[in-house]
């Protein structure tokens, strides 16, 4: 009599199965008023689905942008010219010749313009007009007094000191480390870092620049225009370097090939003098010390101030960030999102990444992938519903069967779209274990209290 009575309840438990126990799958879903359209992923449904149009939601702009784009340096005021003075002729004049410097390799310093040259795709009848193509091309950046050139998405970059190899592979480093293709040349366009002040007796006093040649006595006063001495006999041609005054009779200049050729370095001084006295040459070099003193202080007072703005931008960079990620993790800010249902590691939702697209392995194993004793990883849904209002109701299943391990990489292709709703159905040995589980404690509890009466 127990046994028959034990029997029956279980028989009855198990026939009321569908009301002791209900789980979701795609399948009620399509017996439903939806209109369910259940599509294997495959390689070729793959690009249908991502077909769909979607732009990720970016960052601010203050994650982009960099604080050194400050303004360029302001430069000193203008020098008054200095008054020459009437002197007497030597009888004999000393030549005193610099020592000879070994040619080095141009290395950019600050003031320097130089040139990044970038390919430009375009059209055809752009491509041949190489010209135009060109110039559109090329963009030239002033090496600043921290010796950086600020490049748009790329900041800051030292190059200062450097040669024009070094600094090459000094940007492609930087070039590559921001993502940006390295197809580049650079070359200097001005070359303002290194010169030489030409002034006396010549007919335009000038500062020539030091390039990537060296620059010879002869090349600088061609420079200031040629020498206007009408008397050879008393006039010289006297060079002040690192504290050192030289001189060179004009004559001798004239009649020893060598001696135009003496190779002159950054912060020479060349004067032309007509007489015996050093008056008028020490004025000249004096005025020319004060001038360098005078631009040191004004740079160095410029460079302050860029330090000074770049401190504050960069200040404002940082509290625009904090701000924007402290709203992130109050939830305040507009994101997308995907839903994940069914067996899964954490049924929960998982944002979009912002600037690029996610894919159905970056939700699932982001939340702890498909419990294998659990879930039927032949059944795994992406659920999409339909962009036409007029189809609201209307969803496409895209069914993955990662029965086959090889299929799993279709999961790293297939492109997430927001609201997207990620379902994995449940084995059904885990379904009857459920139902099992529910309706167990029924059972025994019924049978103890059939036993008692």
């Amino acid at each position: 009599m127990f046994r028959s009575i034990l029997i029956t309840l279980v028989l009855t438990g198990l026939s009321a199965c569908g009301v002791a126990y209900n789980s979701p799958s795609v399948n009620s879903f399509a017996s439903s008023d939806a209109k369910v359209r259940v599509l294997p992923i495959t390689p070729e449904s793959v690009l249908v689905a991502n077909r769909s149009t979607y732009s990720p939601r970016n960052l601010p702009a203050a994650f982009f942008q960099t604080a050194g784009t400050g303004r360029g340096m302001r430069g000193g005021a203008a020098v008054p010219d200095s008054v020459l003075e009437q002197r007497l002729r030597p009888v004999s004049m000393e030549t005193r010749l610099p020592p000879p410097t070994v040619p080095q390799t141009y290395r950019i310093g600050v003031g320097d313009v130089v040139l990044l040259a970038t390919p430009q795709t375009g059209s055809t009848v752009e491509q041949l007009s190489g010209l135009l193509a060109a110039s559109n091309s090329r963009r030239g950046y002033t090496v600043q007094d921290d010796g950086t050139i600020s490049i748009p998405n790329v900041g800051r970059v030292v190059v200062a000191g450097l040669t024009l190899e070094a600094a090459e592979a000094e940007l492609f480093q930087r070039l590559v480390e921001n993502q940006i293709e390295p197809t580049f040349s650079l070359e200097i366009a001005e070359f303002n870092s290194k010169k030489v002040s030409i002034g006396g007796a010549v007919s335009n006093p000038t500062v020539a620049p030091i390039s990537l040649t060296p620059l010879y006595l002869d090349e600088a006063l061609a420079a200031a225009g040629g020498i206007t001495v009408t008397d050879q006999d008393y006039a010289s041609v006297r060079i002040y370097r690192n504290g050192t005054l030289y001189q060179i009779p004009l004559n001798e200049l004239y009649s020893q090939r060598g001696l135009e050729r003496i190779a002159l370095i950054d912060g020479d001084s060349v004067f032309v003098d007509t007489a015996y006295e050093l008056d008028l040459a020490q004025a000249f070099f004096a005025e020319q010390i004060q001038i360098a003193q005078f631009r040191q202080q004004s740079r160095s007072s410029a460079l302050n101030e860029l330090n000074a703005e770049v401190a504050l931008r960069r200040g404002a960079l940082s509290e625009e960030r904090e701000n924007f990620m402290t709203r992130l993790d109050l939830d305040s800010v507009d994101r997308d999102h995907v839903y994940l249902a069914g067996e899964v590691g954490n049924q929960s939702r998982y944002p979009l990444p912002f600037g690029e697209t996610a894919s159905l392995a970056d939700a699932l194993y982001a939340q702890g992938g498909v419990p294998t004793i659990t879930g039927n990883v032949r059944k795994i849904y992406v659920l999409r519903g339909s962009p036409d209002p007029r189809e609201f109701s209307a969803l496409t299943a895209w069914q993955l069967d990662g029965g086959n391990a090889a299929n799993l990489l279709l999961a790293t292709r297939f492109e997430l779209r927001p609201n997207d709703v990620i379902f994995v159905a449940e084995q059904p040995i885990t379904r009857w274990n459920r139902v099992i589980n529910q309706i167990t404690p029924t059972i025994i509890n019924t049978t103890v209290a059939a036993a008692r009466n």
